[in-house]
Formats: structure tokens, C-alpha cells, sequence
């Protein structure tokens, strides 16, 4: 998930998620990072609006369950 991550927050800081930039983030936050998945991340996202990704898959809010009922007194 980190790669994910470096790429949302290069594009959301108006960068280009590009192989650099890509490991810059990763090397800052301590992540030793690998090419070959750098590149795929890259050529996953290629034609991609990542806007618009992220739009379709952000989450609604999850509903808490119903609290349990209290055993019935005897």
C-alpha cells in the first residue's frame, strides 16, 4: 500500500507520479523501495484520472452495529 500512497500524495501535492518522485516519497518515509514494483505501480496508472479513481472508490461510512440486548431478568 505504500506505493499507493506515494503516488495519491504526489499527485494530490500536484507532482507527476513518475519513477523519481515515486522513490523520493518512499526513501523519506523509510520504505526501501523497489524498482520493478515502482514501474508497475507507474504503468498501472497510465492513462489513469486519478481523480476520478479516487472519487469511485471512496467509502461511505460504515454504520455501527445495533448494541446487543440485555439478558432478560429471571
Amino acid at each position: 500500500m505504500e506505493y499507493i500512497y506515494a503516488a495519491m500524495l504526489i499527485h494530490k501535492a500536484g507532482g507527476k507520479v513518475e519513477q523519481a518522485s515515486m522513490k523520493k516519497v518512499l526513501d523519506a518515509a523509510g520504505v526501501k523501495a523497489d524498482d520493478n514494483r515502482i514501474k508497475a505501480l507507474i504503468a498501472a496508472l497510465e492513462g489513469v484520472d486519478i481523480e476520478e479513481a479516487i472519487k469511485k472508490t471512496a467509502v461511505a461510512p460504515v454504520a455501527a452495529a445495533p448494541a446487543a440486548e440485555a439478558p432478560a431478568e429471571r
